[in-house]
This record gives C-alpha cells, structure tokens and sequence, in this order.
C-alpha cells in the first residue's frame, strides 16, 4: 500500500515536471517573435526610417479635407462672350456654324441683320478656348470675356440628397409591402409619390448641372466696319448733338405720321359735326325784345 502510494507521488512530480517545462518552452517560443518584430520594427541607427521620411516629405503639403473635391476635381461652368468687327456680317456668321459643327457643338438663339448680327455658340467645355480662338480670326476683336462659376458644392449637395432620397424612396416602397389594410395603403402611396416627385426633381437638377459644366456657352456680336466706325465718332459732344437731333427728327416724324392718320377721320367727321354745331347755335340765338318792359313806361299823373 504504502508503495502504490510512493509510485503515485513519483508519477505525479514526474507529470507537474513535465508540465512546468513546457509551458517554459512555449513562453520562451511565444515571446521570440515578439522580441523578433520588435527589433524589426525599430529603426536602425543612423538610418532614417520611409514611413517618418514620407511624413515629413509630405507634411509641406496639406491634404484635402474629407469629403472634399480636389483642384482637378471641381466643376465649373464657363461662358464667353466675343464681339467682333467684320466687313461681311453674313459670311462671319456662315463660318461660325461650320467652326461650331467641327467643334461638336451647335448654334442657339440667332438674330441676323445687313449689318448687325449675335449668335449664341454652345461648344464642349473643353475645347470652349479653342473655338474663341478661331472665331477672333474672323475679323477684328473687340471685346473678349471668359466667366467661370463653380458649383462643385452643389453638385456635392445634389448627389447627397440624391443618395438620401433613394434611401427614403426604398423604405417606403418595404412599407407599402407591408401594409395591410386599404387606409395605410393609401396613406404609403401618398407619401411614396410626394418622394418618388422630389426623387425626380433632384435628379432633373443635377443633369442640368452636369449639362451646364459638360457645354459652355459663347455670346457673339458681329458688326460691320461702317457701323463700328459710326459709332465710334458719334461720341463726345458732336456726338450727343447728333443722336438729340436724329432723336427730334423721329420725334417730328411720329407726330407726322400721327396726323396724317388722323386727317380722313377729321375731314369725314369733323367738318360735318363743326357746321352741325353752328347751326345749332345760330338757330338758339334769343331774338331782341320789341317791346318796352312796363318799368320802362312814363308813370300816369295822379287824378284830382
């Protein structure tokens, strides 16, 4: 007995041993790749560490803010205007079509005259400096203006709402599966279709945006050299002389014209009407008393 209990103790020294040593091994195992990463991970001396010198090589340079589009990334939309002088207006104008066609872009709102003429030019963005460029080769430049107003913010905005909507739009189309009874139907259609209208709203919005940033607009004026000239000495003092006298003649020729309308009703109407009122006038006329009024009378004598 007393040896089974000796053989028992030894075999469980033996096992707490065996344990002991290895749980000495696996902490000597696990903490050697630690020691290992660790000197990995340190810097050597003298040697400047790519993550530190890529931080300073980039701290010069401030990041974009979250959410933010970059320089490259804005959307902006362009317009110009150009007016031109030219000795054939018409010719200028029959070139600006075939310079607008080879630019893929077309002609909006035109208004051609024998001497004065505007046209508005719609072209892509991209290529907008080049067509203003060759509709200055035209004839001679006088005026050249290039506007550009940003609306990446909106476009941003837009897209939000957009992305918001869908979302809305989605939750109440579950509800309506949903729903059970006719009254929430009906109430679930209502508020489907007043978002479903909004949802369409935003996106009508942003395609014209996306349209006013992809197509730039050109504003041109052409004007003969005869009018340009005229112009150009019809200012200062003779020149407002010029326009107060040009203004008086149109003036005297409106007032002209005004009579001269009104003539045949005069001599149809009012001749007529005029020997009407005199007669009428002659024949109210009060005849002269012929006779004495009785305070005009002598007075008898008095009776004795």
């Amino acid at each position: 007995m007393h040896k089974r209990l000796r053989w028992v103790a030894a075999a469980g020294i033996v096992l707490a041993l065996a344990g002991c040593s290895a749980n000495d091994s696996g902490g000597e195992s696990a903490a050697m790749p630690m020691s290992a990463d660790t000197k990995q991970a340190a810097p050597k001396e003298g040697v400047p560490n790519k993550e530190a010198t890529d931080s300073k090589a980039g701290s010069g340079k401030a990041p974009a803010p979250a959410g933010q589009p970059g320089i490259t990334d804005r959307k902006l939309v362009r317009t110009a205007s150009l007016e031109l002088t030219a000795p054939n207006v018409a010719d200028v104008i029959s070139q600006v079509r075939v310079i607008t066609q080879g630019a893929a872009g077309y002609t909006g709102q035109e208004s051609t005259q024998e001497k004065r003429a505007s046209v508005n030019v719609i072209v892509p963005s991209e290529r907008l400096d080049g067509v203003l460029d060759q509709l200055a080769k035209l004839g001679k430049q006088q005026k050249r203006e290039v506007t550009a107003t940003d609306v990446t913010e909106q476009m941003v905005d837009v897209e939000s709402r957009l992305a918001t909507q869908r979302a809305s739009v989605e939750r109440i189309r579950a509800l309506l599966a949903r729903a059970t009874s006719v009254s929430e139907i009906a109430s679930v259609e209502s508020e489907l279709t007043s978002r479903e209208a909004e949802l369409e709203s935003l996106q009508k919005r942003r395609e014209s945006l996306a349209g006013s940033v992809a197509m730039s607009t050109i504003s041109l004026q052409v004007k003969a050299e005869t009018v340009a000239a005229a112009e150009e000495s019809r200012s200062g003092f003779l020149g407002g002389l010029a326009d107060g006298w040009d203004a008086f003649l149109t003036f005297g020729g409106g007032l002209l014209t005004v009579l001269g309308a009104m003539a045949p009703f005069v001599l149809v109407f009012g001749v007529p009407a005029a020997a009407l009122v005199w007669w009428l006038r002659k024949r109210r006329r009060p005849a002269e008393p012929a006779m004495a009024t009785a305070s005009d009378l002598p007075s008898a004598p008095p009776l004795d």
